[in-house]
């Protein structure tokens, strides 16, 4: 537990750094943009991965009893968290978290929910505690969903205090919950490229790991517990 505890310490200290926009842009002047991305993101890899491994070495202690309709959730949960996380990464959106900073321009993303990522790690974690039920994946998957939630709250008060007196009108034809803007009629939906090939990459992903991608990743097929055999 120790190893598990420093490793998601470290992961969240990774995650810390876009938070906070004065140590995020010396960085980027020290190191220059593309270099900070590319060791941001091997680094934000390595971390998640020893994270993983340091969950897998946990007793696995059963909390309840897996059934089909748990997978089936997750086969619904987890493409959609991916889309989200694709989708928001990749669009522009200066009201959340995004690769692309400093730009006023949205992303079609935005006007589902303004913190896709954070919803996209949010399902994708949410579904994996349903489906695995021990108490391991509720250690490192609710950490997870713990993270995401949490996120909420730090994204949107960072957002405010940049936008400062032209946040009402910034949030305006988004929301924080999805489709709440589509539903009241503040925007329509649509579909931009970044879109379509979010999900073009979330299919072919979710087609890899059923396929047997997860098997060889994680030593679990998904298949075999939302199609059990008699």
């Amino acid at each position: 537990m120790y190893n598990f505890l420093a490793a998601f310490a470290v992961f969240l200290a990774l995650h810390m750094v876009p938070a906070l926009p004065t140590l995020r842009q010396r960085l980027i002047t020290l190191l220059g943009r593309r270099t900070y991305f590319g060791i941001y993101s091997l680094l934000s890899i390595v971390a998640l991965i020893w994270v993983f491994q340091a969950a897998l070495a946990l007793d696995f202690i059963p909390l309840w009893e897996p059934a089909p309709w748990q997978a089936w959730t997750t086969f619904i949960l987890a493409p959609l968290g991916l889309f989200l996380v694709l989708a928001g990464l990749f669009s522009e959106n200066p009201l959340s978290i995004s690769i692309f900073q400093g730009s006023d321009r949205r992303g079609a993303i935005v006007s589902v929910t303004r913190h896709p990522v954070l919803w996209g790690f949010l399902l994708w974690a949410v579904g994996h505690v349903i489906a695995n039920g021990d108490l391991r994946s509720l250690v490192l998957f609710g950490s997870f969903a713990l993270f995401a939630f949490g996120g909420f709250f730090m994204v949107e008060k960072r957002a405010r205090r940049r936008l400062g007196e032209r946040w009402p009108a910034a949030r305006q034809g988004t929301s924080i919950w999805p489709f709440v803007a589509i539903l009241e009629g503040q925007v329509r939906l649509r579909a931009d490229p970044v879109m379509i090939l979010s999900a073009f990459a979330t299919a072919a992903v979710t087609f890899w790991l059923l396929a047997g991608g997860h098997y060889a990743m994680f030593g679990a097929d998904p298949l075999l517990q939302a199609l059990p055999f008699d």
